[in-house]
């Protein structure tokens, strides 16, 4: 295991059939489903199905949760509970604020001993007028339909009610729910140079041990997020994962892991090209092509199993 990782990006077009994943609420009867507009090159306008990043990042964060808590990692009273307000919550922690001889340094150095969810998901210490952001190491863009290559229709539904003799007839209302097919193009990035580091300080609060598992923790999660993509509407309207395809590009020194939108037809040629630009000897950056679910999955799997993030100003051994 001796391939240091400094960051890496997932460039892709899924394929989703009969999804209601992300939805904007009700009009009367009726289910909205969240739509975005997307602008062409040529300045077409086109109105389109969309997941937001925050829906992916909900679901990569709940994988990541369940993790950690089967391989024991740290987490705050908050995080222990998938309490959206995490290290708010922690009591123990936030006693450590009142008052003023803790420097936002020594804050962010107990958070990331403390929380391996806040670590890498990020999160916002607000106590009165202090704010301390957590930045996190991994972002989701938009899960947004390929224009005239997404469908949105209504179906209608009602909840039956069965009839009993001498009672009342239960009410049968009836509505409309939406089901979404197409091609989306997604783009994630994780920084797991940033898995433990205090931006602040410039140093890491946690052991190379520590870092290790929270960096194979954190890929893991990133996989079964495409494997399991959770939301809205499940029970009834569990997705078809039809097709992955895509590049996942990976930095091992300092370089970002470059992504082009799939929106662009022809956005895995442009990634090489940007790769092949950056490092012009082939040695730092390198680009793995999928072309399904299956192919994406062993990609992810050999980094989680041979790879290690790679660590900022310091020297590392073979």
């Amino acid at each position: 295991m001796n391939e240091y990782v400094y960051s890496l990006s997932i460039s892709g077009r899924l394929t989703l059939e009969m999804h209601s994943l992300n939805n904007e609420g009700g009009e009367g009867n009726q289910i909205l489903t969240r739509t975005v507009t997307l602008v062409t090159p040529e300045g077409e306008v086109h109105k389109v199905n969309a997941i937001s990043g925050d829906m992916f990042k909900h679901i990569q964060a709940e994988h990541f949760y369940l993790l950690a808590r089967e391989q024991g990692l740290p987490l705050c009273d908050g995080c222990r509970v998938f309490d959206s307000a995490r290290i708010l919550k922690d009591s123990q922690f936030m006693s450590t604020l009142s008052g003023r001889g803790q420097s936002d340094e020594a804050t962010i150095d107990a958070l990331l001993a403390r929380c391996a969810l806040d670590d890498t998901e990020g999160t916002l210490i607000a106590r009165g007028a202090r704010s301390i952001p957590r930045k996190s190491t991994v972002e989701f863009s938009w899960t947004v339909g390929l224009p005239e290559k997404v469908r949105t229709e209504s179906y209608f539904h009602v909840r039956y009610a069965r009839e009993r003799a001498g009672e009342e007839q239960t009410e049968q209302p009836i509505f409309h729910r939406p089901a979404s097919s197409g091609v989306y193009a997604t783009v994630a990035t994780l920084e797991l140079a940033r898995i433990g580091f205090n931006d602040i300080s410039q140093r890491y609060a946690v052991d190379e041990e520590e870092r290790q598992q929270r960096y194979a923790a954190l890929l893991r999660s990133v996989l079964y997020t495409y494997v399991e993509p959770n939301g809205a509407m499940r029970s009834t309207q569990n997705p078809h994962i039809w097709h992955f395809e895509g590049v996942v590009t990976v930095s091992r020194g300092l370089l970002p892991a470059p992504s082009v939108s799939p929106l662009a037809d022809d956005y895995r040629h442009q990634v090489r090209r940007i790769a092949a630009a950056l490092d012009a000897e082939g040695t730092r950056l390198s680009v793995h092509e999928f072309n399904s679910l299956a192919d994406f999955a062993h990609i992810m799997q050999d980094f989680i199993e041979n790879t290690r993030p790679y660590t900022l100003f310091a020297k590392r051994g073979g």
